[in-house]
């Protein structure tokens, strides 16, 4: 059988997370990048319904869209706003709604099935990329400052999930934040290779 090193970022973390879990004899190795999922946010957000994830959604601009981005850099590199203008062009499309009605099914999943209890059964090697400087909380325009200051530790949120690993290890890359593989290349190619090679 094919064995494959299964890599994942952000939501595609949380995705990597359960195709791991459902599918062990697949998954010889699992990279996850600052993956959601580590937190709970239904302790302090409430939830919002679909159409109002929706609604926020087609409710975008460009500028809008270049605020969500920069809570993920620590600078703003020029790949976010090669992002930025993708995304400005996408708003012209006529088929924006249906894009926008699978960004709110998507967010959906990421508030509903928080999976850091997933990670205590994920028995193949684990190398876990937790960018330092990262605070971002989705979903934070659905609560107050106060309310969401537990939230979006991205330091400890990576130090305590690497406990729950059977077989982790925790790379920490200081001065880059939700996108490592954008704003440090090297470090996060290096860490990667490096897991790699130990366990092919």
């Amino acid at each position: 059988m094919t064995r494959a090193a299964i890599v994942g970022h952000s939501f595609g973390g949380t995705l990597a997370v359960y195709f791991a879990r459902d599918y062990p004899e697949t998954t010889a190795v699992l990279a996850l990048e600052n993956p959601i999922g580590l937190e709970d946010y239904r302790s302090v957000i409430p939830p919002q319904p679909i159409e109002t994830l929706f609604k926020t959604e087609m409710a975008q601009t460009p500028q809008s869209y270049h605020a969500f981005m920069a809570a993920f850099f620590v600078g703003w590199p020029d790949i976010a706003q090669y992002y930025v203008d993708i995304f400005s062009r996408v708003l012209l499309s006529p088929e924006y709604p249906r894009w926008a009605r699978a960004s709110a099914l998507i967010y959906e999943m990421m508030f509903e099935e928080p999976n850091r209890q997933e990670y205590p059964l994920l028995k193949m090697p684990v190398l876990l990329i937790i960018g330092q400087s990262d605070r971002s909380v989705f979903f934070r325009r659905y609560a107050s400052p106060e309310a969401i200051k537990p939230l979006g530790n991205w330091p400890d949120l990576g130090r305590q999930t690497a406990k729950d690993l059977p077989d982790g290890k925790l790379v920490e890359i200081a001065g880059a934040g939700h996108v490592s593989h954008v704003e440090k290349p090297d470090e996060f190619q290096a860490a990667l290779d490096a897991f790699l090679a130990a366990r092919f």
